[in-house]
């Protein structure tokens, strides 16, 4: 461990913007185009939804596997670092495989590792920024920075070159993650966050906890459509690669600006309302992509929503876990919301997505599916008290 004062340093949250840069940029080369990549290694709608729910599962493994260690060592940073090596060299295998199967195990084992990146991260920058939802944001807004840059460059050179161009890009990412994380410094633990004999599952049988997580898991199954087949659909809809990028990086931009509102909007609407508003217009969303997508309009203002369907949701939702399970299992709490929302919503909405889409044939009715989860999100939201979910 390193002093409290290097940890809370302006180096260290500069270099914690760096990590969020590359791990979101990582991910703004693959969910838009891992559809495309495969598509052009030849493999139908459905084995690319089938991919994308077997890799996806390993964000239900990964997390919880990590962060019980984390907590258990206090060595958040070591953990971090590890996974970030893992994953580039287990991405390096991609480069040499190409059946359905040895693809699937090699993405596979890169989501194991790489899912020890984000849950802490997400902990080192917390403690580092003393729990301040504003200045949170304003080291995680680099990542949709990241996720916009990535998404640009890909999109442009698919254009220019191939569909294999995702996976050259990633690696020079992940390469680059990984010597990011060797200049992290990590906070001492506090005797506050020592283990008080208390046990998680008291936690997470709280009633509050099953809601929230249920509402998370449905939210993450209405991106099922979106994550796995936005880039194919416009690319159906006549727009090209680099057309297809400006897309989702005008998407992640607006999120850009709402991650700097993020912690006043918190404070003062509360995580309750700031989620259910954001759920509603996630609904919103996907309405439009289900009846209206042929016009380019009603694709830019889908992709403005996205600062609420995952940039307000996701930082009133990490908000939520810091301050519910507080410091004692503070990695493991972030584990169990990237395992389950992210892991099994994820894993079924990719897979749901992948029977009902059929070449792009049911494009409609799974957006209009992905609707009405989102709505049923809110709901589940809704019917949480207000005074349990703290500011």
């Amino acid at each position: 461990m390193v002093s409290t004062q290097a940890a809370f340093s302006r180096a260290n949250l500069v270099m914690l913007s760096l990590t969020f840069f590359l791990y979101f940029g990582q991910l703004g080369v693959l969910v838009p185009y891992l559809g495309v990549f495969l598509d052009g290694r030849g493999f139908s709608s459905e084995e690319i939804g089938e991919l994308f729910a077997l890799i996806t599962l390993m964000r239900i493994i990964g997390p919880n596997l990590f962060a019980s260690f984390a907590d258990r060592t206090g060595k958040s940073l070591r953990i971090l670092q590890f996974g970030a090596f893992l994953t580039f060299a287990t991405f390096c295998s991609i480069f040499w495989l190409n059946s359905f199967w040895g693809l699937t195990l090699a993405f596979g084992l890169m989501m194991l590792f790489f899912t020890a990146i984000a849950p802490q991260t997400e902990v080192i920058t917390l403690s580092s920024v003393r729990g301040d939802a504003t200045k949170y944001s304003h080291v995680r807004l680099w990542g949709s920075v990241g996720f916009i840059v990535l998404t640009v460059l890909a999109g442009k050179l698919i254009d220019v070159f191939s569909s294999e161009a995702p996976i050259y890009i990633s690696g020079a990412v992940l390469l680059s993650l990984f010597l990011i994380t060797l200049g992290l410094k990590e906070a001492s633990t506090s005797e506050n966050d020592q283990a008080s004999g208390q046990s998680i599952w008291g936690k997470v049988r709280n009633n509050v906890f099953i809601v929230f997580i249920l509402s998370s898991i449905c939210i993450q199954i209405s991106f099922g459509p979106y994550y796995s087949f936005f880039a194919l659909y416009a690319r159906d809809l006549n727009y090209s690669g680099q057309e297809t990028g400006g897309l989702i990086a005008l998407g992640v931009a607006a999120e850009v600006i709402i991650f700097l509102l993020a912690g006043k909007l918190i404070s003062r609407f509360g995580i309750k309302w700031t989620l259910l508003i954001s759920m509603l217009l996630t609904a919103l969303r996907w309405y439009l992509l289900a009846i209206a997508a042929q016009y380019w309009p009603t694709l830019v203002i889908s992709q403005l929503l996205h600062a609420f369907s995952f940039g307000l949701i996701h930082a009133a939702s990490i908000n939520f876990i810091h301050h519910f399970f507080g410091g004692q299992f503070r990695s493991q709490g972030q584990a169990l919301y990237t395992s389950i929302g992210f892991g099994i919503g994820g894993a079924a909405g990719n897979y749901g997505a992948g029977l009902i889409w059929q070449q792009g044939q049911g494009a409609e009715f799974a957006f209009t599916l992905a609707t009405g989860f989102a709505l049923l999100s809110a709901v589940l939201v809704a019917s949480i008290p207000s005074r349990l979910m703290s500011k």
